[in-house]
């Protein structure tokens, strides 16, 4: 790489703000879901041509942690399954705008047109001692009932860096509310509570089905290949640079002037440091952190290795722009608490069709009908997700592959005597069947298995306890040419851990850094309409 790919914009006097943007470049710091979402915007809402932005990923692909990928020998690879709702309005007004790989439609009507024909009913959210538990009840009391009420209506700022456990006896953490809410979203007891709040309010309007994933949304395939492959083509119909292997550890600044700007980006590539200048009208988006950095795949046979180790530099880069600037926010508060932060994910990809036969017949729902099935007795708190079949573009019609995660891998198995921090993907199975109480298939299903565990490090990181500043404003205060899109900007009553956070922080970005005379859709506020408010109460109080 060398700066003349990288054109920097010399000053122009007198320029209207249509010249701005069409003159300056626009610099993209990471290549996952936020800085593609940005692109799009630039270019679609802000006629930027696709020339003059410019993507910098410290990976080799794009997509971030919408990742996906493997093959049927080697086994495939999702780190997670990102779960979708018809309130995610700027996921999909943009992806309104991208058309699926087959050019069939747009990539929001084939999710909406697909989550029409395979709707989301769960019959066995929980399986207990090998028995589907159909629309488990909550189990709430009173008292933590009312604990929830109050979380409901006091002000985030009254919570400040609270844990949950300091709201709630050890009883709430038992009961079946608790485990529905903590596996569908990956909640811990020592978590944020102001987060917690979020989500009781941004998802109100799904309690009522809560117990059997109504409304929970799917992309037909998996969400890499379904979202992020449609979108980068179209960005490279467009003619955006992507600058793949390009670390970049630092920004250069000059605070010269009323507003400080962004003045250089200062990248590795090739064991080689580099400088990219930032001319006057130029703009630079920063994705801050990373949640799935450190991840470590494991394989049948060996078990995930503990990476500390950010190769992407993410976590690095927020640590570096950030000291001495409060308004780039705390990144110690995220980074720095692994063990609160980690869990551990697998994907199976299987050659006999025993395993998925045997889970249908047991559920009574088919692949991708049923969502997440999980077993409450699981020393590992386990949980797992049989998608419909294919999940990959290009699987075969004889692999099942399916994705499953547990919350507590310190622990030993029920069935495995180890923690699942430090079992292979075989014993991952072994304890899976355990639960499945499937014994005299067991041997013909593990032989055929390809288990892949991934333990990540920081995985729900955007969870912990954190106060006002901790995150920093999409544009922080006093910058003219610098935005910060991803998980750990600030984006009131929206919730961190979803793709339409990540989306919300792009469009922001985009309209705030131009000027434009628009606004990302507003966050849908579902305890506003009384008939949500009244659905959400009388299921809660449901026993």
């Amino acid at each position: 790489m060398n700066n003349s790919a990288y054109p920097a914009m010399q000053p122009v006097a007198h320029q209207t703000r249509e010249q701005a943007i069409a003159d300056g470049h626009f610099y993209l710091v990471g290549g996952g879901i936020a800085s593609l979402a940005a692109a799009a915007f630039l270019i679609r809402d802000a006629d930027v041509p696709g020339c003059l932005i410019t993507v910098l990923e410290a990976l080799d692909k794009p997509g971030g942690s919408l990742d996906g990928g493997g093959s049927p020998q080697e086994g495939y690879v999702v780190r997670g399954g990102r779960m979708l709702e018809s309130k995610y309005l700027c996921t999909y007004d943009l992806f309104d705008s991208i058309p699926t790989l087959d050019g069939r439609g747009s990539v929001t009507k084939e999710i909406f047109d697909w989550n029409e024909t395979i709707r989301t009913s769960s019959k066995a959210r929980f399986v207990r001692d090998g028995r589907r538990e159909n629309a488990p009840p909550y189990g709430l009391a009173e008292t933590q009932l009312l604990t929830l009420g109050r979380l409901s209506l006091e002000p985030e700022a009254l919570l400040g860096d609270s844990r949950i456990s300091d709201h709630f006896e050890p009883a709430f953490f038992e009961t079946n509310f608790w485990t529905m809410w903590s596996t569908t979203f990956a909640f811990q007891p020592w978590h944020s509570a102001a987060e917690f709040r979020r989500y009781l309010l941004r998802f109100a309007h799904m309690t009522p089905g809560f117990n059997q994933m109504h409304g929970i949304m799917r992309t037909v395939y998996n969400q890499y290949d379904s979202m992020v492959r449609p979108l980068r083509k179209w960005l490279d119909e467009r003619g955006v640079r992507f600058r793949a292997n390009t670390r970049v550890i630092d920004l250069r600044y000059d605070e010269s002037g009323e507003l400080n700007r962004v003045a250089g980006i200062v990248c590795e590539q090739d064991d080689r440091r580099v400088e990219i200048p930032v001319g006057e009208e130029d703009k630079v988006i920063v994705t801050l952190g990373s949640m799935t950095a450190g991840s470590s795949l494991g394989g049948t046979n060996r078990a995930a290795a503990f990476n500390h180790d950010d190769s992407t530099g993410a976590w690095a880069l927020w640590k570096t722009i950030a000291a001495g600037r409060t308004e780039f926010g705390h990144p110690t508060v995220f980074a720095d608490h692994v063990d609160e932060s980690r869990w551990l994910s697998f994907a199976a990809t299987l050659h006999d069709p025993t395993l998925f036969r045997l889970v249908r017949d047991l559920t009574g729902n088919v692949p991708g009908e049923g969502g997440l099935i999980t077993f409450p007795q699981s020393n590992w708190l386990a949980s797992i997700v049989l998608p419909h079949q294919p999940h990959f573009m290009g699987q075969p019609k004889d692999v099942d592959v399916f994705w499953g995660y547990g919350l507590f891998v310190d622990r030993p198995g029920n069935f495995v005597g180890k923690p699942m921090i430090e079992c292979t993907g075989r014993e991952i199975m072994t304890e899976l069947l355990g639960h499945l109480h499937i014994q005299a298939q067991a041997p013909r299903i593990l032989d055929d298995a390809i288990c892949i565990p991934c333990l990540m490090p920081f995985i729900t990181s955007q969870f912990l306890r954190r106060k006002r500043g901790d995150r920093p404003n999409v544009v922080p205060e006093g910058w003219a040419n610098l935005a910060f899109v991803g998980q750990f900007c600030e984006l009131p009553n929206d919730v961190v851990f979803t793709v339409e956070y990540s989306v919300r922080s792009a469009q922001t970005a985009v309209y705030t850094l131009l000027g434009l005379d628009r606004s990302a859709p507003a966050v849908y506020k579902g305890p506003y309409d009384p008939r949500v408010v009244y659905g959400a109460a009388s299921a809660l109080h449901s026993r």
